[in-house]
């Protein structure tokens, strides 16, 4: 499975102008949290304001209240949401819940629904949404979302969206930068696949990888 990887001046730029151009009715967009998206989710915003009949999605949370700070909700709504004219239909993980019970009732709201796009991170261990290293929620083959436990801090439960899941998406769209990345980087995009990075094994029908030069600078070429 071949991966478009682009190192670009701007990653924020250009995955809010892959958002945006994504953002039409009918679609079915993924976002998650994370330190990058803040920015592109703004950016977005401002080059399509108008969200009608989209529907957005989350490619993880945390077993938080929605107005915790912690909360990717609380990031989506506040950097994207709260700055368009006509917002999408925001279907929320209720991560106020028991992450078990969020999870099954994530899981059979997304009965049914192939996403369009999905906006992706990844961590400095290699982590994409809360797909840790080497855990047990890497094999899952039927669960569209899954509860799972923590890799990193805020140590909270979480729910997850699945390797399966992702594997359907139109369009998976990663978007990584800094120089503490380099390493995961190179181990995602590299390397062997390996649950040892779990954002090596996950790619959807089409990858775009967006890097800084930063990012980028383990990469040979």
């Amino acid at each position: 499975m071949t991966v478009d990887l682009r190192v670009v001046g701007d990653p924020a730029q250009t995955a809010a102008e892959l958002l945006a151009e994504n953002a039409v009715p009918g679609a079915h967009v993924a976002l998650s949290g994370g330190n990058t998206v803040g920015s592109v989710y703004e950016l977005a915003a401002r080059l399509q304001p108008r969200w009608r009949d989209v529907d957005v999605w989350f490619g993880d949370e945390r077993s938080v209240p929605p107005d915790d700070q912690r909360s990717n909700y609380r990031l989506v709504r506040g950097r994207l949401v709260e700055g368009l004219a006509v917002p999408p239909l925001v279907h929320r993980i209720h991560g106020e819940l028991p992450a078990e019970e969020a999870a099954a009732s994530y899981d059979a709201e997304l009965a049914g629904v192939t996403l369009d796009l999905a906006l992706n991170g990844i961590g400095t261990d290699g982590h994409t949404a809360s797909l840790f290293p080497c855990a047990p929620a890497l094999a899952e083959t039927e669960r569209r979302a899954i509860a799972v436990e923590p890799g990193l801090e805020p140590l909270v439960p979480r729910v997850t969206m699945t390797p399966p899941m992702f594997a359907g998406c139109r369009l998976l769209v990663y978007v990584v930068t800094g120089e503490a990345k380099a390493e995961a980087v190179r181990r995602s995009f590299a390397a062997d696949p390996s649950p040892d990075t779990p954002a090596s094994l996950i790619r959807g029908r089409t990858t775009v990888t967006l890097l800084d030069f930063a990012a980028a600078a383990l990469l040979d070429g």
